[in-house]
């Protein structure tokens, strides 16, 4: 096992098309007659538990947890002004899509940023709101984890960023 993919159980990891999880540990599985190592990771929020192949873990893009820095880069970016393309949506929406399955920070910030909507400006279309909160929840969650404080006080802080911008 490579020695910067060495995740121990109880540590928090990020699965980009996934969020935040936290790792169960490893185990060892008989898949088509060879045996095959995997970390088991939950994810609390979605109830859901993922095996990823040791050797694979690289591939998929987990990773550890952002630092500080990149959580405040991240902040950083939900203060700036929205850069809404005049693109048609479906070509936006894909952008925004790769963006939040990115599992970088910065980019999940982006797309929290560009689609949030304050009090005087026009209602969301379904989809819009759907990736803001698909976006936004992906964020706040390992903005706690980061930071160590619970979701809900994570979101609120962030909502605040939002409002303040």
């Amino acid at each position: 096992m490579a020695k910067e993919f060495a995740f121990a159980p109880g540590e928090y990891v990020v699965y980009p098309t996934h969020g935040v999880g936290r790792i169960k540990g490893v185990e060892r599985q008989m898949i088509a007659d060879s045996n095959l190592d995997v970390f088991i990771i939950d994810f609390d929020k979605e109830k859901m538990t993922l095996r990823v192949p040791v050797g694979k873990v690289k591939v998929a893009g987990m990773r550890r947890l952002s630092t500080r820095k990149v959580m405040e880069s991240a902040l950083t970016t939900l203060k700036g002004r929205a850069r809404v393309k005049r693109t048609m949506w479906s070509r936006r929406a894909q952008e925004y899509e790769m963006k939040i399955n990115s599992g970088d920070p910065v980019l999940i910030a982006e797309v929290v940023r560009d689609l949030h909507r304050n009090v005087g400006q026009p209602d969301r279309s379904y989809s819009e709101r759907q990736l803001y909160e698909a976006a936004f929840n992906r964020l706040s969650r390992e903005f706690a984890a980061v930071e160590k404080i619970a979701p809900e006080a994570a979101a609120e802080q962030l909502e605040q960023v939002l409002e303040a911008a």
